[in-house]
C-alpha cells in the first residue's frame, strides 16, 4: 500500500504541457508546482472536504460559514454574502459579484451536503482530504465539493482580478440535496423565500462531466434533462407466531419471492430527444459491435437483442428505461418468532414523461403478491428539460476543443436526481456541467473510496473560471 499523504508530487507533472502553460499564466508558479490560485482552489476544496455535512450528523450550516468567511476576507461586502440556516445545522450560502447589468444574472449552483461515509468501509478517512496515487480521496470530493469550491474559488479570483462582467454572477451553495430536499431546506427554501438573490437568466449545476476512456476525453456532457425519482415501501404482514412451529405464510418469503420477480424484470426501452443524441454520439467511441448495437436501437423499429446487449451495462441501461431497484430491507423482531412485519424500500428512477401512478401499478404486476402492500412514500419532481442555446453550446464547444481536442460535447440525460429540477420549474433553465474529468468505469459517488484525479481537479477548476467569464460576458 502506497504512503498516504496531504501533498505528494508537483501538480504541474500530472498536467500535460499545453494545459499547464495555459494555467501558469494566471500567477506565478509556486515552489510546490502550485500557482498561487491553484494552492488557493486546495485549500479551500480541503477546507469544505473535511466539514462534515451528512445530513445525520454533520452541519451544512458551518460549511456554509466557512465559504462566507473566505469570500469576505477576499474583499466582498456583508451585503453581497448571505449565510441563511432555516433549521439546526442547515445552511445555505448566497454570494454575489456585480456586473455591469446589461443582462440577467448567471446562478452558479453547488449542494454543501453528501451522502454517509463509515470510516471502516473506506481505505481512507472519508473526511479527511487524502492525496494518493494522482487522486483526491474524500466524501463529497466530486459529489458536489469540487464545484462548490471551484465556485468560491474563482468568485474570489474574479474579485481580485478587478473583473466587471456584463452579468452578475451568483453562487448559491445550498443544503439537502442528497435527500431531495425533502425538508424544503435547501433549494425550495432559496426559490421560496429569497427568489430575489437566486434569480437568474440559466443556472450551472452538477450533472455532466467530462468522460475519460483509456486516458483520453471521449466526451464532455452537458445534463439537460433528468429522471425522477420515486421511492415505494413494500410491506407483508402477518400475525407471526413461534419459529418452532413454521409455516409457508412467512412475510419475509412473500417480500424475498416479490422482490426476486422485480430483480428480473425490465421496464420497456423508452428512448426521447436526449438519449438519442447520447447513444447516436457515443457509437463512435465504442467496440464495432456495442456501436452496431447503439445504432441499431435508434432504429425505427429498435433491435431487442442490441438492447438486451447494451442492458448488460448498468450506465447504458440506466438510459435506455426507467429503472426501479431494492435498496433497503428490513424483517422480523425476534430470532425465535415470525416475522409479524417485512418491508422494503424501492427507489425508482423514471424516464420524463413516464406517469408515476404507471410506474406504481406496474410494480404491483410484477410483485404479483397480494399480501405486499406498496406504499409511494415522496412525489417525485417532474420537469422539462432546459435546451442549450447557441452562447451556451458556443462557449462549451470552443472551450472543449482547448481543454479536451476530440472530446465530443453531447446532452445527457441523468439518471440520479438534483436540484436542477427545482430551478427548471422555478423557470430558470439548468445546465449540469462541471468540467470534471473521470474515467468512465471508474464513478465513485455514492461509494467508498470517492475520487477524483488530483490533474481534474485543477483543470476543471480553470475550465469552470474560463467557462463562467465567457458567459458572464468578457474574456
Amino acid at each position: 500500500m502506497h504512503q498516504l499523504r496531504t501533498i505528494s508530487k508537483p501538480a504541474a507533472l500530472l498536467l500535460s504541457a499545453p494545459l499547464w502553460s495555459l494555467l501558469a499564466v494566471s500567477g506565478s508558479a509556486r515552489a510546490d508546482g502550485l500557482t498561487p490560485n491553484q494552492q488557493r482552489a486546495h485549500d479551500i476544496y480541503k477546507e469544505l472536504v473535511e466539514i462534515d455535512t451528512t445530513t445525520a450528523t454533520g452541519d451544512t450550516k458551518q460549511a456554509a460559514e466557512a465559504m462566507a468567511a473566505r469570500l469576505k476576507a477576499a474583499g466582498f461586502p456583508d451585503e453581497d454574502v448571505h449565510v441563511f440556516s432555516p433549521a439546526p445545522r442547515k445552511g445555505n450560502l448566497v454570494a454575489r459579484l456585480h456586473g455591469s447589468g446589461k443582462r440577467r444574472p448567471i446562478l452558479l449552483v453547488a449542494h454543501l451536503d453528501v451522502v454517509p461515509a463509515l470510516r471502516q468501509d473506506w481505505s481512507v478517512d472519508p473526511f479527511k482530504l487524502t492525496e494518493q496515487d494522482g487522486y483526491f480521496y474524500a466524501r463529497g470530493s466530486g459529489d458536489d465539493k469540487y464545484m462548490g469550491a471551484s465556485f468560491i474559488t474563482n468568485l474570489i479570483r474574479y474579485k481580485e482580478e478587478g473583473y466587471q462582467p456584463d452579468r452578475d454572477i451568483i453562487v448559491a451553495l445550498e443544503t439537502d440535496e442528497e435527500i431531495l430536499d425533502s425538508n424544503g431546506l435547501g433549494i425550495q427554501w432559496l426559490i421560496r423565500n429569497h427568489r430575489d438573490l437566486i434569480d437568474a437568466e440559466f443556472a450551472l449545476n452538477e450533472g455532466g462531466g467530462v468522460s475519460l476512456k483509456d486516458g483520453k476525453a471521449i466526451r464532455n456532457s452537458v445534463q439537460t434533462s433528468e429522471k425522477v425519482s420515486v421511492s415505494f415501501r413494500l410491506e407483508v404482514k402477518n400475525s407471526g407466531g413461534h419459529s418452532s412451529v413454521p409455516r409457508s405464510d412467512n412475510a419475509i418469503y412473500h417480500l424475498a419471492e416479490g422482490l426476486t420477480r422485480l430483480a428480473k424484470f425490465d421496464f420497456p426501452l423508452h428512448l426521447n430527444e436526449t438519449t438519442r443524441a447520447y447513444f447516436d454520439r457515443t457509437a463512435q467511441f465504442e467496440s464495432k459491435e456495442t456501436g452496431a448495437d447503439m445504432k441499431a436501437i435508434l432504429a425505427e423499429e429498435p433491435d431487442p437483442a442490441a438492447a438486451a446487449r447494451l442492458s448488460a451495462n448498468p450506465v447504458y441501461n440506466a438510459q435506455l428505461r426507467t429503472t426501479c431497484v431494492a435498496t433497503m430491507l428490513q424483517g422480523g423482531h425476534a430470532v425465535n418468532a415470525l416475522p409479524q412485519l417485512a418491508t422494503a424500500n424501492v427507489n425508482c428512477r423514471i424516464i420524463p414523461g413516464e406517469p408515476v401512478d404507471q410506474i406504481k401499478s406496474t410494480l404491483v404486476r410484477v410483485l404479483a403478491d397480494d399480501r405486499i402492500a406498496v406504499t409511494q412514500l415522496d412525489p417525485g419532481v417532474i420537469s422539462e428539460p432546459s435546451k442549450l442555446n447557441e452562447e451556451i453550446g458556443g462557449a462549451i464547444d470552443k472551450l472543449t476543443r482547448e481543454f479536451w481536442p476530440g472530446a465530443v460535447v453531447m446532452p445527457i440525460m441523468s439518471s440520479g436526481a438534483t436540484d436542477g429540477s427545482y430551478l427548471r420549474n422555478a423557470g430558470i433553465p439548468t445546465f449540469g456541467h462541471s468540467g470534471l474529468a473521470n474515467d468512465v468505469n471508474d464513478i465513485r459517488a455514492h461509494g467508498k473510496d470517492e475520487r477524483v484525479p488530483v490533474r481534474a481537479f485543477y483543470e476543471g477548476d480553470e475550465y469552470l473560471y474560463r467557462l463562467v467569464k465567457m458567459l458572464s460576458g468578457r474574456t
